[in-house]
């Protein structure tokens, strides 16, 4: 076996990478510190030999003794049997695959040292494909250590190549010991000592303290790695604070969003587009929208750019939050950018948006990768020119070919839909050196602990009041047996003039198994309801079509609408009372709110329907049950977002954060919040009075991967 090479990311080796190497690439071991970083999976205990009398079904021992037998038997597979006895029993040991020179080790007379689980049965105990190799050799001094790999990387050559990575590790402690007294961590717990004990424990230890992450050792890394969190977003925060943004004022800058509704403050012509917009608006902003209106106009009016998180409950009023600000950008003579991860949702917004301010002389342009090129090319213009004041689109809004004028103000909509690099792009959009202010939305909102963590770098905004007049959704959880009845529900809504959406799930293994999902159930429901138009939606269809089923929908010709996840967010249509979730246990909490915050939009009582299936299984798994359960008991997306937190853990609820700011491997927001407090405190100590210290703090757990941090 080749010899594990640690390079350099900065200095790749000038040989071709053999199969291993190219592996270690692939996990993102490229650095010393990476590899010491490597943390085991789990341990075995290869420290002592038990005797065959006293093992037990179920668990690893590790047995030396004679082969008394060993041959290959051929019943329906080729497979080596090899009896084992330790004097005080035997154990019958099962190859289905060996070669010959496994064979010749184990022979009958020969001696070895086997290691395995134990299992019961009709021969006695077994042992399926332990490993083995000769007995007498010195037991080993520490619990030996299996680390998470890929195919081409074994195991050995993965331990070969941490210990030469803890070995060449720059491990000096960056964390004066000060400060780690004040969690209880001991000197005799540095950098070196907690990461060596981490990957050769002493046999003394408890397997419990290694797995539950209790040990001294374990928070010492926990500790270091929330600190470089906190340290690295609290840098990218003050590096953002020595940028310059427009200040967006008028000659009028006054508080504005604190004016009473519609007051007419002198000649209309002379009146800010904001006070213009509010008073044509058809409906009165809710206190929560008001006061976030408030916290974004203020940091508009700074040369600081704005770095904000807007986030509020699905239908709580995000949109008209937007355009308000957008209104601020336009009213001080610059251009507003509103940027969404599907067409369907940036056509809602762009529809509602034109609605708003197309009577008040605004130019909207629109921007989306369907468009046809004579379109594009006029639109295009339109934004380098100057004369769109705001552009409404999909990514197609970041391609290079986008010029804008003088953008200002950049919005993103469902910002963990997309990647950190499409985020970093678009604020790239640069005019005179300026950067444009933020405005990140969510309709997942963050959990207060995710807040402090992998928010700490933003202010966040919170819309947490809907607006009047939404009627509380009903949610019940039906099995799939009673989908008859499901049927007739549809066809009394309909009587009464109210349309449905049927959503199947996405299916990531398949596309064409999710396509023939949703075509399937489009069929059964076109049977089962002669005379009704039904219409479906999915992701393979051409935009164009999309565009014609969504207008059919919205203008009220088309009942019900059969669809992939693709109406998860954005679509509007207060007629709309019911919504039926096939499948609702393969969808997690925060997408099943999303989906269930389509109906309730207008005056009529609206219900969501949970339709799970068991499958084979005798029962749903717990974590299913627990997911519908939290749906049927509460409306509060904050709730759900702190249940899914709970359910999933931070890394899967982050989404697509995770694409570049680097999530927490070590640590637990939830159950670490001590730890996540002390590090948020010593953060700006560190950088005040130590920066050097931080600065190598932050290279050593993030390396490049701070940069990310900035979107």
């Amino acid at each position: 076996m080749p010899k594990p090479s640690v390079t350099s990311a900065a200095a790749p080796p000038s040989k071709p990478l053999s199969g291993p190497q190219k592996a270690l690439r692939k996990l993102g071991l490229d650095r010393p510190i990476d590899l010491a970083l490597h943390l085991p999976l789990r341990y075995e205990d290869e420290t002592r030999l038990v005797k065959l009398r006293d093992v037990r079904e179920g668990e690893l021992a590790q047995v030396e003794g004679t082969v008394r037998h060993s041959e290959v038997r051929i019943t329906g597979s080729r497979q080596l049997l090899v009896t084992l006895d330790d004097g005080t029993g035997t154990c019958l040991l099962r190859f289905f695959t060996f070669y010959p020179s496994q064979q010749k080790a184990l022979a009958v007379g020969n001696q070895i040292r086997v290691r395995g689980e134990i299992r019961g049965g009709f021969a006695g105990l077994t042992m399926m494909h332990p490993t083995f190799k000769a007995a007498g050799g010195p037991l080993a001094t520490a619990l030996t250590p299996v680390y998470p790999t890929v195919a081409g990387l074994p195991q050995a050559y993965l331990r070969r190549a941490v210990d030469a990575g803890l070995a060449r590790a720059e491990l000096v402690d960056t964390i004066p010991s000060v400060y780690l007294s004040q969690i209880g961590l001991q000197p005799k717990w540095n950098m070196r000592q907690s990461l060596s004990f981490l990957h050769h424990p002493t046999p003394d230890v408890t397997l419990a303290a290694l797995q539950d992450h209790s040990h001294p050792a374990w928070q010492r890394l926990k500790a270091e790695e929330l600190l470089a969190q906190q340290l690295s977003q609290l840098q990218a925060k003050r590096e953002r604070a020595v940028l310059r943004a427009p200040a967006l004022t008028t000659d009028d800058a006054l508080a504005v969003s604190s004016l009473p509704q519609g007051e007419d403050s002198g000649p209309r012509a002379r009146q800010p587009l904001y006070e213009r917009l509010l008073a044509t608006l058809p409906f009165a902003l809710t206190g929560a929208q008001r006061r976030v209106c408030e916290e974004i106009t203020h940091d508009l009016q700074q040369t600081v750019p704005m770095h904000r998180l807007l986030q509020g409950d699905v239908g709580s009023g995000k949109t008209v939050v937007a355009a308000l600000a957008a209104a601020v950008c336009i009213d001080a003579g610059w251009q507003c950018a509103l940027m969404a991860p599907t067409e369907i949702l940036a056509t809602q917004h762009f529809a509602k948006l034109v609605g708003w301010l197309h009577p008040l002389g605004i130019t909207v342009a629109w921007l989306t990768g369907s468009q046809k090129a004579k379109e594009r090319r006029e639109m295009l213009a339109l934004i380098a020119s100057g004369q769109a004041q705001l552009v409404v689109g999909t990514h197609a809004i970041i391609q290079d070919k986008v010029q804008f004028h003088r953008l200002a103000l950049a919005i993103i909509d469902e910002q963990h839909r997309f990647g950190v690099a499409q985020r970093l792009a678009l604020r790239g959009k640069l005019v005179d050196a300026l950067e444009p202010h933020l405005l990140m939305m969510t309709a997942t909102p963050i959990p207060r602990t995710l807040a402090m963590s992998y928010y700490a770098d933003l202010d966040v905004s919170t819309i947490d009041e809907l607006p009047p007049g939404r009627t509380p959704i009903i949610t019940k959880v039906v099995n799939d047996a009673r989908r008859d009845e499901v049927v007739a529900r549809i066809r009394g809504q309909i009587a009464e003039g109210r349309q449905i959406y049927w959503v199947c799930p996405l299916i990531e293994e398949s596309e064409a198994l999710d396509l023939r999902n949703a075509t399937e159930t489009h069929a059964q429901l076109s049977a089962a309801l002669p005379g009704v138009m039904v219409g479906l939606l999915h992701s393979r269809m051409p935009v164009a079509e999309k565009r014609a089923v969504m207008s059919l929908f919205t203008g009220g010709q088309m009942a019900v609408l059969v669809s992939t996840t693709v109406i998860e967010v954005g679509v509007d249509v207060p007629n709309a009372s019911l919504m039926v979730i096939e499948h609702a246990e393969r969808f997690g909490l925060s997408q099943l709110h999303q989906l269930r915050g389509r109906v309730g939009r207008g005056a009529a009582a609206s219900a969501c329907v949970l339709l799970y299936s068991t499958g084979d299984a005798p029962r749903l798994s717990e974590t299913a049950r627990e997911r519908l359960r939290a749906m049927a008991e509460s409306n509060d997306g904050f709730e759900i977002a702190r249940r899914d937190l709970e359910i999933r853990g931070p890394g899967e609820f982050m989404g697509a954060r995770q694409s570049g700011a680097a999530l927490l491997r070590f640590a637990d927001v939830v159950a670490d919040a001590g730890l996540l407090a002390w590090a948020r405190e010593l953060a700006p100590v560190m950088l005040d009075q130590h920066p050097a210290l931080a600065q190598q703090h932050v290279l050593r757990w993030l390396g490049g991967k701070a940069e990310f941090l900035k979107a």
